[in-house]
């Protein structure tokens, strides 16, 4: 396992006795409209040494799962903000960005989102991040415009049901949307954010997934719960030929190590599996997640330098 940066342990040693909430207050949301008139919320770490490292470094973009949001990645944004531009988007239909058209949208009604917003940011090349969910809009961004994405890492990724019979499309559709149905977010938080976690996690991490997952827009969950059924994440991995790095958590029973086995092989690389993590990793197990985001940012560096 490649060694914790320095600032993640140093930032991290320094605000565990405050809440992870206080410590999102230093990168606050923003928002900005795009010429389609629609908006996207978002946050971002960019300090002073990050920006004198912009020649040098790749940004990174991080996408969240189904069930969070930007708010999500506090803890990495601590990390790696310090050597690089580091921002989350809150997808459409979550925070206050605006959902898609659609109401069973695809994987590229969010990508040609996404794309727009790095435009409007000036992002025209970067390490693309999704988790869960957010790596079905990576791997639809990454196949339809290579040339934007310098390289690929996926973590738990969800594969879509785009493939399987319809009937099981429309069975697990039906099942997820029945359930915010009948929950709404605060009872999903309550009821299903223990799934997200490992039984090796604190109480901090586990307070933390819920509250993000609180926040969901029903709107916006039961969009992206149509992309879960129409999307077929191994068929864009199949067409990108840049680098893609795929990581789970050895305990993830949501994105199971075996599920992301046969993304990575579709993808023509190998799986990275993390002990003691479950399908929330990054917020669980931050010091392991960050280091196999700053390794992975740094090779992107360095090959991008050749």
């Amino acid at each position: 396992m490649p060694a914790v940066p320095s600032t993640f342990a140093d930032s991290h040693s320094a605000g565990q006795n405050a809440t992870l909430e206080t410590r999102l207050a230093r990168f606050p949301a923003q928002q900005i409209w795009l010429p389609s008139q629609r908006a996207v919320s978002y946050r971002e770490a960019n300090s002073s040494d990050a920006n004198s490292a912009h020649g040098r470094t790749l940004p990174l973009v991080l996408l969240h799962g189904i069930g969070s949001g930007a708010a999500s990645w506090v803890q990495q944004f601590e990390a790696l903000g310090a050597s690089r531009r580091v921002l989350a988007w809150d997808a459409p239909g979550y925070g206050t960005s605006t959902p898609v058209q659609p109401d069973s949208p695809t994987a590229q009604d969010y990508a040609a989102v996404l794309r727009e917003w790095l435009d409007a940011l000036g992002i025209g090349r970067c390490v693309l991040l999704g988790h869960s969910l957010g790596a079905i809009v990576a791997g639809a961004l990454a196949a339809a415009e290579p040339q934007r994405v310098a390289s690929l890492l996926l973590l738990s990724p969800a594969g879509g049901y785009g493939a399987a019979s319809a009937e099981l499309r429309e069975t697990r559709r039906d099942q997820r949307l029945a359930m915010l149905n009948e929950l709404g977010p605060q009872g999903l938080a309550d009821k299903r954010s223990a799934n997200m976690v490992s039984a090796y996690a604190g109480e901090e991490a586990r307070a933390w997934v819920r509250w993000n997952m609180s926040r969901v827009i029903p709107r916006g969950y039961a969009q992206a719960t149509h992309l879960l059924a129409n999307a077929d994440l191994a068929g864009d991995l199949a067409r990108y030929r840049g680098r893609i790095d795929v990581a789970v958590g050895a305990d993830d029973t949501i994105t199971t190590p075996d599920a992301c086995e046969r993304l990575a092989q579709a993808a023509g690389t190998r799986l990275q599996v993390v002990p003691r993590a479950g399908h929330a990793g990054y917020i669980e197990a931050p010091a392991a997640y960050t280091a196999i985001i700053d390794t992975f940012c740094r090779n992107s560096d360095a090959q991008r330098s050749q």
